[in-house]
């Protein structure tokens, strides 16, 4: 490596000898369902186990520790909506620093009030983290701050890669390792200490909605923006110290697109029985979207990430299911009788079927004046059995018709 870099390999060692007895070392597991899915040896490092629940935490103790008596004073300012504001706020407090953090006025409540538990001044400034950025500029004028980047910084970097020793230090086979890549901080900081094992190669990961380092890397203009399930990586602009590593360190990019960061969140919740947010779980989407790159081959994934809304998770595990053909959607007509709402659904109930909701109307205008329309939300065993199940319909006259994302009123038998 002659070209020289924002941080070296020694820098990486140097923050996990100041990082340790700070941070969780987490554990790196064998994934055996994961492995099975996706056909290459799957270990996954569990970087949701952190206090504040990702891998955030490792830089900011980092930065924080390095800070002279006059700084530590003084306090720091951090910019962000998400998980490097906790982890700021959360180590700033066990360094008895003050820490002050600015947040778009946007932000969930939630994570406002989580970065406020742990002690931060929180400042709501702009609509978006750009605006905020200036808010960050005028407080390091003003107030004389310590501004901790949340990802283009040297030791921030420097201690995102600690996690990258420490699964080469317990699988020393790994062929390669997933990153998922926001603003470059922890990709780069992983790639330096990996650099350590030249045969060990390197994959970053980006929302297909947030592509700023593929853009960057090979001079294309996709367009960027929009929501995405990985609001962690969703970044517009790549960091100026981290593309220089991830240009030349990193082997491939690989872009993922909603469903699969949605059924990523969902396969780590029900096959590797754990919490990932969809930044965190970005690399098994990588995994799904390009099972070419890594079939064969023992991978390690960065968990990076576990903090997901409740309601979002549940969600997008109902979103699963209705893409696996487990929970469908019809609509039915009969004629409108005293009883018929029970008989249909005795008769779902005899071919198994779990009825979750049930509606029906009679103002529908495609539905004759004396019939009634009857529209059910079932759960089944799978595409077998929802096969099953509408055609046993279709053929004692009901005519289902699929309604939601599968179905626009087609009939289904």
């Amino acid at each position: 490596m002659s070209q020289p870099y924002a941080i070296t390999p020694d820098d990486v060692v140097r923050a996990a000898h100041t990082i340790r007895g700070h941070v969780l070392r987490t554990p790196l597991v064998p994934a055996p369902r994961l492995s099975e899915l996706t056909g290459a040896r799957v270990l996954v490092k569990h970087e949701n186990m952190q206090a504040t629940g990702a891998f955030k935490e490792r830089g900011a103790v980092n930065r924080l520790s390095a800070l002279n008596p006059s700084e530590r004073r003084r306090g720091v300012v951090a910019m962000s909506a998400g998980n490097h504001a906790q982890a700021v706020a959360y180590h700033a407090r066990r360094l008895g620093i003050p820490a002050t953090i600015v947040m778009p006025a946007t932000t969930p409540l939630v994570k406002v009030e989580n970065t406020r538990a742990h002690g931060a001044t929180v400042v709501l400034e702009g609509e978006t983290l750009v605006e905020s950025a200036a808010c960050v500029d005028r407080l390091v004028e003003a107030r004389g701050f310590v501004l901790v980047h949340p990802y283009d910084d040297p030791l921030v970097m420097a201690g995102q890669g600690t996690i990258a020793l420490e699964m080469l230090e317990d699988a020393p086979d790994l062929d390669g390792l997933v990153v998922p890549i926001g603003g470059g901080g922890l990709m780069s900081g992983i790639a330096m200490a990996a650099s350590l094992r030249p045969r060990v190669a390197l994959y970053g990961v980006e929302a297909a909605l947030y592509p700023s380092f593929l853009n960057a890397i090979d001079g294309q203009d996709r367009p960027i923006g929009g929501p995405t399930l990985a609001e962690g990586i969703a970044v517009k602009t790549v960091g100026r110290l981290t593309l220089p590593i991830i240009r030349d360190l990193v082997r491939e990019i690989v872009l993922v697109d909603e469903p699969q960061i949605e059924r990523a969140v969902h396969d780590y919740a029900t096959l590797q029985r754990s919490l990932a947010e969809g930044a965190g779980a970005a690399g098994l989407a990588a995994l799904l979207a390009r099972p070419d790159l890594f079939a064969g081959r023992t991978i390690g994934l960065v968990l990076c990430g576990g903090n997901i809304d409740a309601r979002l998770l549940a969600s997008v595990m109902v979103r699963e299911l209705e893409r696996e053909d487990r929970i469908i959607s019809f609509r039915m007509t009969a004629s409108d009788r005293p009883g018929v709402l029970g008989r249909v659904a005795g008769r779902l109930g005899e071919l198994g079927a779990n009825i979750l909701e049930v509606s029906h109307g009679r103002l529908h205008l495609d539905v004759p004046a004396k019939s009634v329309s009857i529209d059910v939300t079932i759960e089944t065993r799978g595409p077998g059995h929802t096969a099953e199940i509408l055609d046993t319909l279709s053929r004692e006259g009901l005519e289902p018709r699929r309604i939601g994302p599968h179905g626009n009123g087609a009939a289904a038998g």
